[in-house]
């Protein structure tokens, strides 16, 4: 089988342990782009083991990091992928049976992904479906400037792909925490950057919404405690965005 035509693109910054699983699956694709952005551990080794290309810059932001590795693509297509994530079987199943016939119908397409969190796949709550447009034409998408949370948006239609994507974003709860207040604290920059003025009443009400949309609504309860900290620590965020971030989150 030829290899897909499509340039995998990943950021990375010390990420080995993650990296052994998300790299075996790539081996069917024309190429791996990696932009690394001071790795100290394996990850470059490993990276030069799957025959990546590998560049470097040192972190500046989301966006701009995005921006400067999807311009590093060679292929016609390019898929975003984490270096958290990993491509399983019936997804790659389903992404060489789309090359298969010749060029697809559509931009681009979506993808699900499954977080695993603390033993357990989350399959409820804000976490789950989870749809995100990761495989698009190079030739063919933008990225709006944005702290987090950032997406490519293209032209044409959009398709939807079987088969998962498996998130294992989180090692503990620390990681959790630490990761909802790095987050709660670029969005809420970014709000004060538009103009938008702390309110901790605005605080109150999109946070008490949140839990009870994840919780309740999306049935986060049926993922057991993981679902109550993950709808609670949603929350905590939400109300950070909006009240704005105190100097110590963790207090």
């Amino acid at each position: 089988m030829s290899a897909l035509p499509v340039s995998v693109c990943l950021l990375c910054c010390n990420e080995a342990d993650r990296l052994v699983r998300s790299l075996p699956p790539l081996k069917d694709f024309a190429e791996i782009v990696a932009l690394d952005s001071g790795s100290t551990d394996r990850s470059l080794a490993l990276l030069k083991e799957a025959g990546a290309r590998t560049l470097f810059h040192e972190w500046n932001g989301f966006v701009p990091m995005r921006l400067r590795l999807f311009a590093a693509a060679t292929q016609p297509w390019i898929f975003w992928l984490d270096a958290d994530e990993v491509v399983t079987p019936p997804l790659l199943e389903n992404m060489t049976a789309l090359f298969a016939d010749g060029e697809p119908d559509c931009s681009g397409y979506l993808i699900n992904r499954m977080v695993y969190f603390q033993g357990r796949w989350i399959r409820h709550g804000e976490w789950f479906p989870d749809w995100n447009l990761r495989l698009f034409r190079r030739d063919g998408w933008k990225m709006d400037q944005q702290a987090v949370h950032e997406k490519v948006e293209v032209s044409g239609k959009v398709g939807q792909l079987d088969g998962l994507l498996e998130h294992r974003a989180l090692r503990d709860r620390a990681e959790l925490r630490r990761r909802v207040e790095r987050y709660a604290a670029l969005a809420s920059g970014e709000r004060v950057a538009r103009g938008k003025k702390p309110s901790r009443l605005q605080g109150v009400c999109h946070a008490s919404g949140r839990f009870l949309r994840g919780y309740l609504l999306r049935r986060g309860f049926l993922d057991g405690g993981e679902g109550f900290l993950i709808a609670r620590e949603i929350a905590r965020a939400t109300f950070y965005k909006y009240a704005g971030q105190r100097e110590n989150l963790s207090a």
